[in-house]
């Protein structure tokens, strides 16, 4: 990285560090830590969801992902759309006159308070993988733009911006750095998105280029070296990169649909929504949240696109030369999780470049932030006050104590958080932590969608006993689906079984 490269990047974290400790300010209690105090218009409840829901996966990830698969990639920021979707059109407004902080607050008024801290327990391991592969991935990240830059120290770095981003101003800090972050991601893909069309001619001449490339050199027959489908037709092409079920309908749509029941089972984009100052705004903030999300990931698809017919990766440039095939002559990519990366430092004015290198930085660490607040909250009103109630104020004084004690739990809590996970980071393997990302989502849908949506729509109407058992049973079915590679996303085995016991829970009662 040249010296202008480092000024855009180092200028995008200064300003939202600065939002960061500006937004400190805001917050007295914790209730303007965790909801903001029910004052954030539209576009910070927004930027609240945005911070978090627009991650690693649906930036790096989404061109990672489309290098290979093309337009199959957009299912994560599609998926998530819809996810917003509902939230602004079907849970807003009950979510915010339930009168809890926590989606599983809701569960335990309506079911017992064993089914809510059973839920928030399993509930919150699930959003903790998710915030350790947003550590994960901001290591790589710092890893592969500071090769000097061991992965330990990379985790470090990661976890301190993480805490800043969220530890002073709580909600408002992760909604206005949401919010910033929002516009320079905006910015930077569709600029990105511009350029591509421009260079390349069209996106059709671009599709036409990639197909080139797999069909008249050595590349399409040498993709079965790799573990992936031989490209040596038209067919062939067009069905892994023009096409959104690439990777088979079941896994692709059952993507979509998992990140559909994610947002909506997550309490980080529940927070959000409860931060606006009114219904209107609540609903405003996620509309807005699923009008922009499925553009953007067409932009990152685009630019993994870019990189593909222009790269070549280092994995297939050995398995060819292994088999003795011409190398096609294209400059070479140590990974696919480079490709947005690279296209910014490779082909962007490195001023400009920087900013998009700062802004992924910060995209990776506002959704870590965004997620560990909504762990910490759950932690902290779901499990700890109900095991270690405080006595009630007699007063004003007692009652500010007690404000302030809470702010600081929940703070500690986050900390506490960040701190296990860098730990989990450095010395668990990557691989093996990909592997598990799965049960983020799983046991955030199985867990809380069925018995959240039933507790807002039906209340009074299941068996309390019913929604325990469903709770308990359908996030070891996601396990066991998932151990047993039965067909599909796991997830939805775990969605059937929490069906079948609320069904059971309705008969019962």
């Amino acid at each position: 990285m040249t010296f202008q490269h480092i000024l855009g990047l180092v200028g995008v974290l200064a300003l939202i560090i600065g939002v960061g400790i500006s937004s400190g300010r805001k917050v007295s209690d914790t209730k303007d830590f965790t909801t903001g105090g029910g004052k954030a218009g539209s576009l910070l409840v927004c930027g609240g969801i945005m911070g978090a829901l627009v991650s690693s996966q649906a930036t790096i990830g989404t061109a990672q992902l489309a290098f290979h698969y093309g337009l199959s990639a957009w299912w994560f920021t599609l998926g998530s759309g819809i996810g917003a979707l509902f939230l602004a059109l079907f849970y807003t407004r009950p979510l915010r006159e339930s009168g809890c902080v926590t989606e599983l607050s809701i569960i335990a008024k309506e079911y017992g308070s064993k089914a809510g801290e059973l839920g928030s327990a399993l509930c919150s391991i699930g959003i903790f993988i998710s915030v350790l592969a947003q550590i994960v991935a901001c290591g790589g990240l710092i890893s592969v733009l500071f090769p000097s830059v061991e992965m330990l120290p990379a985790i470090v770095i990661s976890i301190v911006l993480m805490a800043i981003y969220v530890i002073f101003g709580g909600a408002w800090g992760a909604g206005m750095g949401g919010f910033v972050k929002l516009i320079l991601l905006c910015l930077a893909c569709f600029f990105g998105l511009i350029l591509i069309y421009i260079w390349s001619g069209g996106f059709s001449a671009l599709f036409s280029r990639i197909e080139t490339n797999f069909l008249s050199t050595s590349l399409g027959s040498a993709q079965p070296l790799i573990g992936l489908p031989a490209i040596t037709s038209h067919e062939d092409f067009s069905a892994r990169f023009l096409s959104l079920v690439a990777r088979e309908p079941l896994k692709d749509i059952g993507s979509g649909i998992s990140l559909l029941l994610g947002v909506l089972s997550t309490q980080t984009y529940a927070q959000a929504v409860l931060s606006g100052k009114s219904h209107e705004a609540g609903r405003r903030g996620a509309l807005i949240s699923a009008l922009i999300v499925p553009p953007l990931g067409i932009a990152g698809v685009m630019i993994g696109l870019y990189m593909r017919a222009n790269y070549l990766l280092s994995s297939e440039a050995a398995a060819i030369t292994s088999a003795g095939l011409p190398l096609p002559d294209l400059p070479i990519l140590e990974s696919t999780i480079q490709a947005f990366p690279a296209f910014a430092l490779n082909h962007l004015p490195p001023v400009f470049a920087g900013i998009i290198i700062g802004t992924l930085f910060i995209t990776v660490i506002g959704g870590g932030a965004g997620l560990t607040l909504g762990v910490a909250t759950i932690i902290n009103n779901d499990i700890l006050q109900k095991l270690f109630p405080d006595k009630i104020p007699d007063n004003e004084a007692e009652q500010t104590a007690l404000a302030a004690r809470s702010l600081r739990a929940i703070r500690t809590i986050i900390m506490i958080e960040l701190a296990v996970a860098g730990i989990i980071a450095a010395f668990v393997p990557g691989a093996i932590i990909n592997d598990l990302g799965f049960l983020s989502m799983g046991l955030r849908g199985a867990v809380v969608f069925i018995p959240l949506t039933l507790a807002l729509f039906l209340p009074g109407q299941i068996s309390p006993r019913a929604m325990l058992l469903s709770i308990i049973l359908s996030p070891l079915t996601v396990l066991a689906a998932n151990l047993c590679r039965l067909p599909g996303d796991p997830l939805f085995y775990g969605m059937g079984m929490s069906c079948l016991w609320a069904l059971i829970g309705k008969i019962k009662k």
